[in-house]
């Protein structure tokens, strides 16, 4: 019965009570209607997936055209004879770094930080005038600088990200250990390069505070290319040397573990069977499953190559099932705001609950209603004197599996073709 009922939920094409009445607003999970098709279209090619794509092709771009250029002695382009000296000097290496911080912040956007998306919006720019200036090395063959898809895709790229700038609205937030281990990297490197500096006497090649940076960098990361070290017959520069490498050594170390921690949590996390909060925040016009039951796995199979959809339940054993399968899953009580809005709740097209217990679906039902008052909500009532509270909760459409199936069984036991037909053709598409 439950297997019978999946696929009118999915499609909407009965009404609440479950008499066979279509209904317009249930139909909101299958595209048939050619305007939302052509909305599906515009989601794909100028969403925040197209947002993440282009900067990223940017920056592959970027680097790639960078690296074909750093082996040219002479780079030249259209604003070559307004250039410095110093900037046709490193015109080659420029487009390799932008690529890399491109990258960065791409990672940024995928956690949807809005100083990734100002950061992306400086370096789009910044990439196709680079692009201008690398013109020096051309395609095999064709006879086109390496530069131009450079310059075309940049340009295409600005403005989707600046269409999408309401997507990226959130701050950084760093925990204590990060602000410490940002604090102690930083402090760090300001007092091994001002203390260089002002020993700058007593250090071999140490002259300027470019000197001092780069001795501080390397000796921090414990590189140390050796090409600067105290004088031999300084005890001062020697002892101070000492204090840099255990102060530069232990701010690097604290650093890079409250960056490898994060990264450790979330392979935990996925080994448990719950979705990033990376994963989560590239949720976008999808359908979120609030519980898991009887009904909800033909519900899945329905969905499943239609639409984006996450599902919510509190058992980890299910959660840890379903995410073996690759479905995306997050182990929260479905009732609760902190689950539904890290499933993007707000972004959701619409909201399914359909497990066996009526009152927690009524409460999953009140918190989707109370953070998104636009969203569509379909429910189903295990207790078919259950349909009215949950559309009191605040449901747009509510199926009883019990009254429906009973409406269709009496009509096929009755001799109608339709009935049994629709039944027939449910069963053979789950056979």
């Amino acid at each position: 019965m439950f297997t019978l009922l999946a696929p009118l939920i999915v499609s909407g094409e009965y009404s609440a009570a479950g008499t066979g009445t279509p209904s317009a607003r249930q139909r909101g999970f299958t595209v048939t209607d050619g305007k939302e098709v052509c909305m599906d279209r515009v989601r794909d090619w100028f969403g925040v997936r197209a947002t993440l794509l282009l900067p990223t092709l940017v920056a592959v771009l970027s680097f790639v055209t960078g690296l074909a250029n750093i082996s040219l002695r002479d780079v030249s382009g259209p604003l070559d004879p307004y250039l410095p000296a110093a900037v046709q000097q490193t015109v080659g290496f420029t487009g390799a770094l932008t690529g890399f911080l491109l990258l960065l912040s791409v990672y940024g956007l995928r956690r949807r930080l809005r100083v990734a998306w100002y950061a992306t919006a400086v370096l789009l720019p910044m990439a196709a005038v680079q692009g201008v200036l690398l013109s020096g090395a051309a395609i095999p063959f064709l006879d086109i600088p390496v530069a131009t898809p450079l310059v075309l895709l940049s340009l295409l790229s600005l403005p989707v990200v600046g269409l999408n700038r309401r997507l990226f609205d959130r701050e950084v937030q760093l925990s204590t250990t990060q602000q410490a281990a940002i604090a102690a990297l930083l402090g760090a490197q300001l007092y091994i390069t001002a203390g260089t500096y002002a020993l700058r006497d007593h250090f071999t090649n140490v002259n300027t505070l470019t000197d001092a940076l780069y001795f501080a960098i390397v000796t921090s990361s414990t590189v140390g290319y050796g090409d600067i070290a105290p004088r031999p017959e300084t005890q001062n520069a020697k002892l101070f040397t000492l204090s840099a490498i255990v102060v530069g050594t232990a701010s690097f170390a604290l650093a890079l573990g409250s960056v490898l921690g994060p990264a450790i949590q979330d392979r935990i996390t996925r080994a448990l069977g719950t979705m990033t909060d990376t994963q989560l925040d590239l949720l976008e016009d999808h359908v979120l499953v609030l519980g898991y039951g009887e009904l909800t796995e033909p519900i899945l199979e329905e969905l499943t190559g239609v639409v984006e959809y996450v599902v919510v339940t509190p058992d980890s054993a299910t959660a840890a099932t379903l995410q073996q399968r690759d479905v995306a899953v997050l182990t929260a009580d479905p009732s609760d705001e902190e689950p539904q809005l890290r499933a993007g709740v707000e972004r959701a097209r619409a909201v399914v609950t359909a497990t066996n217990d009526d009152a927690q679906d009524a409460l999953a039902i009140l918190t989707a209603r109370e953070l998104n008052p636009e969203v569509r909500i379909v429910a189903a009532a295990t207790d078919r004197e259950n349909v009215r509270k949950l559309k009191r909760a605040g449901a747009d459409s509510v199926i009883s599996p019990a009254v429906l199936g009973g409406h269709l069984l009496a009509e096929s036991a009755l001799g109608d073709d339709d009935s049994e037909a629709v039944a027939d053709r449910i069963v053979d598409d789950e056979v």
